[in-house]
């Protein structure tokens, strides 16, 4: 299973991004999806994920600003950012775990950089 991410890039602090993580493979089958980061000199962190059922979780950090997506016909997840912070500066991840595969499936990363 491949993920490409994209969408991330720089931008002025209040200012929008939105990501999108496209899978290889059919979401109908996904256990859960979402978005983690890591910024320069911290552990890679949870700021969303959607759950099979609908659950849906938040970093607190980002509640209220951050709204995840998907798209079953695209196979595609999507992380919506507004208000967007300095301190959201960071490398974006999608990840994705599948029903009776016991592998964690990652993206590549996408770069997140916002200026004050």
């Amino acid at each position: 299973v491949q993920l490409q991410a994209s969408g991330g890039g720089l931008v002025q602090a209040g200012g929008s991004l939105r990501l999108s993580c496209a899978a290889s493979k059919s979401f109908g089958s996904a256990y859960t999806m979402g978005w983690y980061r890591r910024a320069p000199g911290k552990q890679r962190d949870l700021v969303a994920a959607i759950v099979s059922g609908g659950t849906i979780n938040y970093a607190d950090s980002v509640k209220g600003r951050f709204t995840i997506s998907r798209d079953n016909a695209k196979n595609t997840c999507y992380l919506q950012m507004n208000s967007l912070k300095p301190e959201d500066t960071a490398v974006y991840y999608c990840v994705v775990v599948y029903y009776s595969d016991p592998k964690t499936y990652w993206g590549q990363g996408t770069q997140v950089t916002v200026s004050s």
